[in-house]
């Protein structure tokens, strides 16, 4: 299981993103570019005190990132407001990558027709989206859980 950021524009996310996968044990892949400066000094800040503990990787685009990552059969999942699966009804495998698009304007179009499975979570009428922070604890925990992989 990894997170993959895409252009993340709010380096305070980020840093929450890393410091649940610091505790969760989790990779993290960020996608360039950043809305942010994104050098090793400010992802450990952002990230407060679990920094140093994150397993994280930059790539300088979404191509890089795909040669990298999927080589070896990772399945991308795509977390967003227009997915056509409820969390709740998706299914999760151990070596699914969860992308997340930018806080500003989400995963662009041609990278979600490239995702394997598109997953919204679940929300009251009116409303757009949640915190990407938020999402990727709600969905990361649903995914660790349905796999077996929640540190005990």
């Amino acid at each position: 299981m990894r997170i993959a950021l895409y252009q993340p524009d709010i380096a305070g996310n980020v840093g929450t993103i890393l410091r649940l996968a610091a505790c969760w044990q989790i990779p993290v892949d960020i996608i360039l570019p950043c809305g942010f400066p994104v050098s090793d000094a400010q992802l450990r800040r952002a990230s407060m005190d679990y920094g140093a503990q994150a397993d994280v990787m930059r790539h300088v685009d979404f191509e890089s990132f795909i040669a990298e990552r999927l080589k070896d059969g990772a399945r991308l999942v795509a977390l967003t407001s227009v997915g056509s699966v409820p969390l709740p009804q998706a299914s999760f495998q151990r070596d699914d990558i969860l992308l997340l698009g930018r806080e500003s304007a989400g995963l662009p179009e041609d990278i979600h027709t490239r995702a394997a499975l598109r997953v919204r979570i679940p929300m009251a009428p009116g409303f757009r989206s949640l915190n990407v922070a938020v999402a990727t604890g709600i969905a990361l925990g649903e995914a660790l859980r349905q796999t077996g992989l929640l540190p005990a």
